[in-house]
């Protein structure tokens, strides 16, 4: 997988949040900030219609290759900086942000345009406080999950375990309340 800065998203972490997305197979779905493209590569076993979205040029070059590899063919890249690359999707059951940048800006718009759960992904205490206090303001928060995985290695004969940086899963719904 070609890699880029900041991902791609580690595979427990990448399970975690999947897992709180709750996709199911006729799902319409976004993977804002979507770096490698491996959320969205992921995404696209359980999805209908996968976006994957980022404004760097080497994040949607990354993509498109780990995309052409994975032979998927349900994931359309699109170029451009959120929350503005979100106006011309049609309406989605779920999305994903894997990049923080403008994510207030990115919240309000999802509120609008997602029927459904937002996951958020975030290693900053201070980006995770931020996203909580917005979500609970929208009335869509639902949880946030620590996680913290450490991965063996051998030492001196035996196996010892390095920490990985923690996450931050945050979970957002915005059916939340509804009958």
């Amino acid at each position: 997988m070609e890699f880029v800065k900041g991902g791609p998203t580690k595979p427990e972490i990448a399970a975690v949040s999947l897992s709180k997305l709750q996709l199911t197979k006729n799902d319409v779905f976004a993977d804002i900030g979507c770096g490698t493209g491996s959320i969205s590569i992921l995404a696209s076993a359980l999805a209908a219609e996968v976006y994957a979205i980022d404004s760097r040029e080497e994040a949607i070059s990354a993509t498109r290759q780990n995309i052409e590899s994975a032979g998927v063919n349900n994931i359309t890249i699109i170029q451009r900086e959120a929350p503005s690359a979100l106006d011309d999707l049609p309406t989605l059951d779920c999305a994903f942000i894997g990049g923080t940048r403008n994510i207030t800006g990115v919240l309000g718009q999802l509120a609008k345009k997602v029927h459904g759960r937002i996951v958020v992904n975030a290693v900053r205490i201070q980006t995770a406080s931020t996203i909580i206090k917005t979500m609970q303001e929208m009335d869509i928060f639902e949880e946030a999950v620590h996680v913290q995985v450490a991965k063996s290695y051998p030492l001196a004969d035996d196996i010892a375990f390095k920490p990985i940086n923690p996450v931050y899963i945050i979970v957002g719904d915005t059916n939340k309340g509804a009958p």
